[in-house]
């Protein structure tokens, strides 16, 4: 299978937790990573091939030039590194139809064999929301006047490649960028929002429990479930365990259900 990972050099060390768990899961298959990045030292690349690479697993740099983005309107405070997602089409090998992209904040605590045979025919992603009515709330009002009925999650994505090279044109996003900026929108995960504001119908549910559950809900996946979504549930059946939000297992203080669970992988990754 191929990964698409995009960092700079403070997620190196989440990243290696991330892959260690993947490889883990994941014995029975081998992965070529893609690493998109701007400013990663070749040191760091190199060391971390040498690692990925020992595993059994191949790891191909992804170098992107902040000249590639030179006419690429910014929005507020936020760098063109929120277009990398949205544009890996355009950097990434021609002969790949579709690659997993995965934030480094995540577990993989199963098998990622169902996503081989997931049928993205006329979607550009396929995503998880989280169906927390609060956070839908929000998100609606906060990206009005766009009718998001669910907003997508960006940290785990499989992407259609073939039909974002068809569907997707680079300056139509610029352009859209352009429009945002005039709105005066409020975005608080860029390349997220403009996903969802530009591309909604075209992105494909996943079920958030299994494909992106939200570290930070436990109690409430437990109890809308009727206790169904219990530990034992979480490490038989979840594939992708996201840390979202700000506090990070590994900060100090950190202190989530899950924090035993990513220093467990943290171990085997650093030894």
């Amino acid at each position: 299978m191929d990964l698409l990972v995009t960092l700079d050099a403070n997620y190196l060390k989440p990243l290696r937790v991330m892959l260690a768990s993947l490889f883990y899961n994941n014995a029975h298959r081998a992965f070529t990573i893609y690493l998109m990045h701007s400013r990663l030292t070749e040191d760091q690349v190199a060391e971390l091939a040498e690692w990925v690479h020992a595993r059994g697993h191949r790891l191909e740099q992804v170098k992107v030039n902040e000249d590639c983005f030179a006419g690429a309107p910014v929005l507020f405070h936020y760098t063109v590194e929120m277009y990398y997602r949205l544009l890996a089409w355009k950097f990434l090998p021609g002969h790949l139809d579709r690659v997993l992209y995965l934030d480094p904040d995540i577990l993989v605590l199963n098998p990622v064999d169902p996503l081989d045979g997931l049928d993205l025919d006329g979607y550009l992603f396929a995503a998880a929301y989280h169906d927390i009515l609060s956070i839908n709330e929000i998100n609606r009002i906060r990206l009005s006047p766009y009718k998001i009925e669910a907003y997508y999650n960006s940290g785990v994505l499989m992407m259609n490649l073939a039909r974002q090279r068809e569907r997707i044109r680079e300056e139509d996003i610029y352009r859209f960028v352009e429009v945002i900026k005039k709105q005066r929108t409020k975005l608080i995960m860029p390349d997220q929002d403009i996903m969802n504001m530009m591309f909604n119908p075209e992105i494909k549910p996943l079920d958030e429990k299994i494909y992106n559950y939200d570290a930070r809900y436990y109690q409430y996946y437990k109890l809308m479930s009727g206790g169904e979504c219990d530990m034992d549930f979480v490490i038989r059946n979840t594939i992708f365990l996201h840390f979202c939000g700000k506090k990070k297992p590994w900060k100090p203080n950190y202190g989530g259900k899950f924090h035993v669970l990513w220093k467990h992988y943290e171990k085997m990754a650093f030894g």
